[in-house]
């Protein structure tokens, strides 16, 4: 029998690189491995993304501003340097605020920040908490 490439023959105890496969016992551990599940080889190549916690604030934001009807659609998007969470109106405009996570700034300026839509810093800070607070001011409203 042909060995497969790129398998890997697991048991309890230990994982060894696939020759044959012969015994149809030992064929239902072999495990082809898939080119997703590669993990990154050096943490400059890891992309960024928002965690749990931070996600669950930001869709608890979202979904009262659309309850509200000021927000339509969403984008997440991750990055080698930042993770960014865009808010639409329309889905065919540029996106009305940009909620963005850079671990590089987080010593620095804070690692969240709210942008708006031409790039304009509307708040940065160290906790995410503190920074969706923009949203949450009774004197802020969005204007056509």
């Amino acid at each position: 029998m042909r060995p497969f490439r790129g398998c890997v023959l697991t048991s309890r105890y230990r994982q060894r690189p696939c020759r044959a496969v012969a015994d149809p016992i030992a064929a239902a551990y072999v495990q082809p491995r898939m080119s997703f599940d590669v993990a990154p080889t050096s943490p400059a190549a890891a992309t960024i993304f928002f965690d749990r916690r931070e996600l669950d604030l930001i869709l608890r934001l979202y979904g009262r501003m659309v309850a509200q009807g000021e927000w339509r659609d969403y984008a997440i998007d991750g990055g080698r340097e930042a993770a960014t969470f865009s808010v639409f109106r329309r889905t065919s405009e540029q996106p009305l605020y940009r909620i963005e996570k850079r671990p590089a700034l987080a010593r620095r300026q804070g690692a969240y920040a709210v942008l708006a839509q031409g790039g304009l810093v509307m708040k940065r800070g160290h906790e995410l908490e503190q920074v969706l607070r923009v949203f949450d001011r009774k004197r802020f409203s969005v204007v056509e």
